[in-house]
């Protein structure tokens, strides 16, 4: 079993930016794809981004550049390093986690949730 832990959410002002990190515990994640998602009120868990256990990334279209995905396998964490926040990035954030070239997460935090005002 995995156990995922997010933290560094808050409220920032538009134009500003957080870091937010995902901590794993219960086994080593080296070998696992890790990936970062929201959920704004209303609206459906969307991806944001993910990096292999081979250390490839990908993201979402829709971000621009503006977000970085990091791991640090010697600390068993996720980064998700957010630039230029805007309002509309508002949203509780998850990560996730599934083994390496597997099809489905199965391992989900709790959230932590990000509030950008304008």
């Amino acid at each position: 079993q995995v156990q995922l832990v997010e933290s560094g959410g808050g409220l920032v002002q538009a134009g500003g930016s957080l870091r937010l990190s995902c901590a794993a515990s219960g086994r080593t994640v080296s070998n696992y794809d890790m990936g970062w998602f929201r959920q704004a009120p209303g609206k459906e868990r969307d991806f944001l981004a993910r990096v292999a256990w081979t250390g490839n990334s990908l993201y979402a279209d829709s971000l621009k550049g503006r977000f970085t995905i990091s791991r640090d396998n010697a600390l068993n964490t996720l980064y998700l390093q957010m630039n230029s926040l805007k309002p509309e990035d508002t949203a509780v954030y998850y990560c996730a986690a599934r083994p390496g070239g597997a099809l489905n997460y199965n391992y989900w935090g709790q959230g932590t949730q990000v509030t950008v005002s304008s």
